[in-house]
């Protein structure tokens, strides 16, 4: 079957955030949702499900639980019990809520910046203490890379006065696009497990590898890793369904199960009976085909992107990411304090401000190219005649 992703849909008139928040001049390249039309067979269950035409409250759904249990099976060789399962109302909340249930307030949650914005956020939410463990940057072939500082990561537990009982992982990482390695994550694994904590892996963007790195949760390593574990994963990405808000938490211990369960009660974080039947119709299988064509076409638009920017924009430096389909871009040796601010200002050109992934991204700016090309070409084009009309 052919998908045409090349199509430009007006997005403006369906209430996107990522389209609605700035003038109608300006090219949105910043809120990480495709410009991308859901699979069709996500669509026919919605479909189906608005003509029956009652919409009651939604119960628990042994059959989804069941297909994110036949999900990880598929992929990964991962033999989950479905009765490990919990719907969320999103990654997002699914994090908070396990933090809610393994932190106690002034106890800590240790993340590696610059990453999601939210992440940074659990301190102020729960009364947590952030810890940090920066990753390290370099440059490999011209590149931007980044690597985990093993010293840092290790001092980075129990720092700041505060015991650390979550760390929060983001796997593969956004924004820097890394697709963590088995021998990176069991080394991560042991620390974390090794210093008490309970490790939270928010594994959203794990369907969207754009070259031959491999995805594993890190609970499937090792069953004593699973039982420390709290696994989010998601269809949102992957399908282009995020506005939907569904996900799900996958807990092989018992006890932590019923302790996230009681967070979320607490928290009334109640999934959308619409939002379980386009999960449950994505976990399917009924749509890779749509997700291979997909992944093809954001590699290539990763790839232009990259040449383009080495061409035209030589000031900026690059992450060529692994997975995901979000560009990091270092612009720190424009001399620009906000980049974001000035691609928006000068090219009418909105991205992602790297200030709000925390340490570390100040100077940066992300940019999202899951788009039809001639969107993408236009907006780096933008881009490239701002740079050259600067004094």
């Amino acid at each position: 079957m052919k998908f045409d992703f090349d199509e430009i849909i007006d997005r403006r008139n369906s209430n996107s955030v990522k389209w609605n928040r700035y003038n109608s001049d300006v090219i949105p390249l910043w809120v990480a949702d495709m410009d991308f039309r859901a699979p069709e067979p996500i669509v026919g269950a919605l479909r189906k499900a608005l003509q029956h035409g009652i919409f009651g409250y939604p119960g628990d759904a042994p059959s989804l639980r069941r297909a994110v249990a036949a999900r990880m099976d598929k992929l990964y060789a991962w033999k989950v019990d479905p009765d490990w399962v919990i719907a969320t109302t999103g990654l997002v909340s699914g994090f908070n809520a396990a933090a809610a249930a393994v932190c106690k307030p002034g106890e800590g949650y240790l993340i590696q910046p610059p990453v999601y914005m939210p992440f940074n956020d659990l301190d102020a939410n729960l009364g947590l203490v952030r810890q940090e463990a920066p990753l390290s940057e370099g440059l490999d072939g011209g590149m931007l890379s980044y690597f985990i500082n093993w010293d840092i990561f290790s001092s980075a537990f129990d720092s700041r006065g505060a015991r650390t009982t979550m760390f929060l992982l983001c796997d593969p990482h956004n924004p820097v696009g890394l697709a963590w390695d088995r021998p990176t994550q069991r080394r991560m694994a042991e620390i974390a497990i090794g210093r008490g904590s309970v490790i939270v892996s928010d594994e959203i963007h794990a369907e969207l590898l754009l070259d031959g790195a491999g995805h594993l949760p890190l609970a499937a390593l090792e069953p004593a890793f699973a039982e420390r574990s709290v696994t989010l994963v998601s269809p949102s990405k992957t399908f282009n369904i995020a506005g939907l808000f569904c996900g799900f938490a996958i807990i092989p211990n018992p006890e932590l199960r019923k302790a996230c369960q009681r967070a979320q009660e607490r928290m009334t974080l109640h999934v959308s009976g619409l939002s379980l039947v386009a999960a449950e119709e994505a976990l399917s299988g009924s749509c890779d085909e749509w997700l291979s064509a997909a992944l093809a076409y954001m590699r290539a638009n990763r790839d232009f992107a990259l040449a383009f920017i080495r061409d035209r924009m030589p000031g900026i430096a690059a992450a060529r990411p692994e997975a995901t389909h979000l560009l990091w871009l270092d612009c720190r040796s424009l001399g620009l304090d906000n980049p974001a601010e000035f691609f928006l200002a000068e090219a009418k050109v909105a991205l992602n401000d790297g200030a709000a992934f925390g340490t570390g991204g100040k100077g940066f700016a992300r940019l999202n190219f899951a788009c039809p090309r001639s969107l993408l070409a236009e907006g780096l084009e933008r881009m490239a005649k701002a740079l050259e009309g600067r004094p």
